[in-house]
């Protein structure tokens, strides 16, 4: 066993992993740490690794200001028309040459309302049968301070200021150490790297897709799905949903699908809200156009599976940081009685490096062996049933009926009641929750050097 720090953690049981320093953050992005030992302050942790990547970046250049590494070219590319072999029935890939941008809303910012495809999955809403909940949205990008009667109303059932979940949320895996192994906003030039590795090491994982990096990367997503992986919905430009209106969550949704299945010729049947924002209202809303949301795993109000791999990019994490994160997230994965959903990015080249030179080899010598697929996967169900047209709605039916309600006995809900620090997640034992609003100009202006196109990310 390689030793990288002084100091381990051999076993972290969850009431003591909930009290070890916990880094809070809102969805606004505000720090309201709990104690001194945030990355302002502390830019060294310590964490135990068993193995890492021999050719890993080193920990010291996976910072903020890291230079622009080169990626890999996708190892496999598919023609149009190329015949899915991973799920059974599947329609021929689309063209992707053929999708045109000006067919869709403006990259990176809320879709507008109005337009007729809009007005269409709204009326297919309203004709859903499903009852929308009215709820007033959110302020202040979620900000728990700012929200306290929406987070103190129990019928709102809001995950990120109160831990939350409804039945229908899926925020773990059914099995002891079972890994529903994710990966948010891409797709990414960055995204390559990640594939190289999960191939080499015959993992598969979920993407969550950004509409907007969709249209500007369709590639990267069909070899993700003909490569077997799983792909769900992230939104359109990732807004923190409870603070949208009815019908721009409908829109967010509505184009995200779209876009997938214009490049795929499926349609996903799981969706991701963005920074874990989800209440009964977007639920409901959610389950009107087919989609079942998926979190990540939540063993107490403050303590989530978040590594914070998504701050290494601004600088207001460290790498070592997120490693300590992953120590104690691993400690209490083995210590839990379901297995585990963690949240990861493969938005940025820091969250890429970190995976694949750090966290994922070392979680392939863990012991007990964790088992590493899509959620679809760790949910005990075939792949197909992760797309619309292929799901066996005889076996697993699609998402219907009332407004889902809150699950107190659910892995990590709080059911309802708001978390002693009022922020919505935290880091530390099990982390925050990932993103920042508001550094897409930050974000479009790298990515735009890089592809040689023009984005704006959020």
């Amino acid at each position: 066993m390689v030793k990288l720090s002084l100091f381990y953690l051999a076993a972290v049981s969850v009431r003591v992993a909930a009290a070890y320093n916990i880094d809070a953050r809102q969805v606004s992005g505000a720090s309201v740490g709990t104690s001194a030992g945030s990355p302002a302050t502390q830019t060294s942790f310590s964490f135990t690794l068993a193995t890492n990547n021999p050719t890993a970046v080193p920990l010291a250049s996976i910072v903020s200001n890291a230079a622009s590494q080169a990626t890999h070219t996708l190892a496999t590319t598919y023609a149009p028309g190329s015949t899915p072999t991973v799920v059974s029935g599947a329609p021929p890939l689309p063209n992707a040459a053929l999708l045109a941008p000006s067919n869709y809303p403006a990259l990176d910012v809320v879709v507008p309302t109005d337009s007729p495809e809009v007005q269409q999955w709204i009326q297919e809403v309203n004709n859903s049968g499903v009852a929308i909940p009215d709820f007033a949205p959110t302020v202040a990008s979620g900000a728990c301070g700012a929200n306290a009667a929406a987070a103190a109303d129990q019928t709102r059932c809001w995950w990120t200021c109160t831990g939350c979940v409804a039945a229908t949320d899926i925020t773990t895996c059914p099995d002891k150490l079972t890994w529903g192994l994710t990966y948010d906003d891409g797709p990414s030039p960055y995204t390559e790297d990640l594939l190289q590795f999960l191939d080499q090491n015959n993992l598969k994982t979920t993407f969550f897709a950004v509409g907007s990096r969709v249209i500007s990367f369709p590639n990267i997503l069909q070899t993700e799905y003909m490569g077997g992986h799983q792909i769900a919905v992230h939104t359109w430009s990732h807004p923190p949903l409870t603070t949208l209106t009815n019908a721009q969550i409908i829109g967010e949704l509505g184009w995200s699908k779209k876009v997938i299945k214009d490049v795929l010729g499926v349609t996903p049947s799981h969706f991701r809200p963005p920074f874990g924002d989800i209440d009964n209202r977007v639920r409901a809303i959610a389950q009107a156009m087919g989609l079942t949301p998926v979190i990540w795993t939540r063993i107490s109000p403050q303590a989530t599976f978040d590594t914070d791999d998504f701050d290494l990019h601004s600088g207001l994490t460290t790498a070592s940081h997120v490693l300590q994160n992953w120590d104690y997230i691993s400690a209490n994965a083995s210590l839990i009685n379901t297995g585990f959903i963690l949240l990861e990015h493969d938005l940025f080249q820091q969250s890429v490096d970190i995976a694949t030179g750090y966290i994922l080899p070392d979680a392939l010598l863990h012991q007990p062996p964790f088992k590493m697929v899509p959620v679809i996967e760790c949910l005990n169900k075939p792949l197909s049933d992760a797309y619309v047209e292929l799901n066996d709605n005889s076996t697993n039916p699609p998402p219907s009926g009332s407004v889902p309600s809150a699950s107190a006995g659910a892995s990590g809900s709080s059911g309802g009641s708001g978390s002693s620090g009022g922020s919505g997640s935290s880091k530390g034992s099990a982390v925050a929750t990932a993103g920042l609003p508001g550094l897409g100009a930050v974000f479009a202006l790298l990515m735009a050097i890089l592809a040689g196109t023009t984005l704006l990310l959020s």
